[in-house]
Formats: structure tokens, C-alpha cells, sequence
């Protein structure tokens, strides 16, 4: 059981680093990295379309790679 979930974390880290990697930038230009983007501060917008379903995705990848890592913990401490 405890190489299957190790097996399935190592995939889920994969698929996680990919998903966090493929997502839109939220910057609009190099200037804005510097600057901080402050003009933006308080602009809430709504993801929708690719980054909405992106944001979905990596969300619950995330949820799934704390829980495989916290039963990881507890069947290392059997």
C-alpha cells in the first residue's frame, strides 16, 4: 500500500508541476513585474474559460497530493 500512494504522489507532483505551469500569467507586461502592478491592487477579475478550469484542476490536485502525503505520514508512523 505504501508504494502505491508514494507511486501516485510522484504522478500527482508531475500532473501538479505541469498544471501550475501551463496556466495563464495574470501580468500584462514585464513593467508590471517591477512595479508591483499596483494599479490592478483592488481589481477583482473572474477566471473564466481555460483559467477557470485550470484553477479548478489544481486546486484539487493540490487537495489530493495533501491527502495522499498526510496518509503517507501516518502508514510511515506504523
Amino acid at each position: 500500500m505504501y508504494d502505491i500512494l508514494i507511486a501516485v504522489l510522484l504522478i500527482l507532483s508531475a500532473v501538479l508541476i505541469v498544471s501550475i505551469m501551463i496556466q495563464p500569467s495574470k501580468q500584462d507586461s514585464a513593467a508590471s513585474a517591477f512595479t508591483g502592478g499596483g494599479d490592478e491592487l483592488f481589481e477583482r477579475r473572474k477566471a473564466r474559460g481555460f483559467e477557470a478550469v485550470m484553477q479548478r484542476f489544481t486546486g484539487v490536485m493540490i487537495g489530493l497530493w495533501l491527502l495522499i502525503g498526510f496518509a503517507l505520514v501516518v502508514l510511515s508512523t506504523r
